[in-house]
């Protein structure tokens, strides 16, 4: 069975450097990684106990020419790709990638959303996201930080089947997005939390038995502590980034229930 349209099941990182990507993740994470074939369309397939995690791609020399930073992408799994895309671009998103074939693994899109946060949709083949949610080294969720929580929802659940649910995080509302019953990442509102220079953006969150240790072990592999180990009422969690810069986050959960899609 495959995921449900409007799952958030798949994400990847750009690097410069793949094989540093590989030996920073591998290290940090216990991931496998096993590159495609051939130079046409390199990526690298991230596993976890035999069971696909994430993905991994080259920045191009034009990409990084162009000041296109590294950085963690997550997917929304979708069942028609065309007519995801056609109403993308009237709720307002703007098109980074027209949509294409990967050979028989699927299709897929990049759009910015109105907010200024990169996404990525997928409409599957013979991949069809992730095969391992919740557990220690696997993507447990994605949220995106912006100003304008209501736009936020406006394109997303206008886009999507998604609903949403408001949650109070003891010092500020968290806005939850849900894929029938199901929590499907969420969105907050970065305004008091971050600098105005910093934009809207998607974050992915893995899922670690021991946030300080995942965090000495980031720093001692070559990446950055962005933000310190610290509690929270969902774990404990810390903002990391590898060597190339790209940043993602990991928690010690309190709330992990095992069950995908998250």
């Amino acid at each position: 069975m495959g995921l449900a349209h409007g799952t958030l099941g798949w994400v990847d990182v750009a690097v410069p450097d793949t094989s540093v990507g590989e030996a920073f993740y591998g290290g940090l994470f216990g991931w496998e990684a096993e590159a495609t074939e051939g130079d046409s369309m390199p990526y690298t397939m991230f596993t976890k106990n035999g069971k696909k995690v994430a993905g991994m791609g080259p920045l191009s020399p034009e990409q990084i020419a162009g000041g296109q930073p590294p950085m963690w992408t997550p997917y929304i799994i979708v069942d028609d790709l065309d007519a995801t895309f056609d109403k993308a671009k009237q709720l307002g998103a703007v098109v980074l990638l027209e949509p294409m074939e990967i050979f028989d693994a699927g299709s897929m899109f990049f759009v910015m959303d109105p907010l200024g946060a990169a996404i990525g949709f997928w409409q599957s083949g013979t991949h069809d996201g992730a095969e391992l949610f919740n557990e220690t080294g696997a993507v447990t969720w994605n949220d995106l930080g912006c100003r304008d929580v209501s736009a936020a929802k406006a394109f997303y659940m206008g886009l999507l089947d998604w609903s949403s649910e408001e949650m109070d995080m003891g010092g500020g509302s968290y806005t939850m997005f849900k894929v029938g019953d199901r929590a499907n990442g969420g969105t907050w509102d970065i305004s008091e939390a971050m600098p105005d220079e910093v934009p809207a953006h998607w974050l992915t969150w893995f899922n670690v038995d021991d946030t300080d240790a995942t965090a000495q072990l980031a720093s001692d592999l070559g990446g950055s502590v962005i933000r310190e180990p610290n509690d929270s009422p969902m774990g404990k969690t810390s903002i990391l980034a590898d060597p190339a810069g790209a940043v993602f986050a990991v928690i010690q959960s309190t709330q992990v229930d095992g069950q995908p899609p998250r």
